[in-house]
């Protein structure tokens, strides 16, 4: 199994903003699907794991383990 650079609950930076304008989502669920929640007006959404890893920019936080 490949290396995961981000973990459940981590606050990750996505390469496009949400139109609410905020662009921190934390990742609320992980399997073949990951959930990510908007940090800025707490909308969710559900994203195929290889298409999360090519949106995805960063980590910001990582989770206390």
């Amino acid at each position: 199994m490949v290396d995961m650079p981000f973990a459940l609950h981590d606050v990750v930076e996505m390469k496009k903003s949400h139109p609410c304008g905020e662009n921190k989502w934390k990742i609320i669920r992980m399997g073949a699907d990951i959930r990510i929640k908007c940090q800025g007006c707490g909308h969710s959404v559900m994203l195929p794991r290889r298409e999360f890893r090519k949106k995805m920019k960063r980590v910001i936080e990582h989770a206390e383990q």
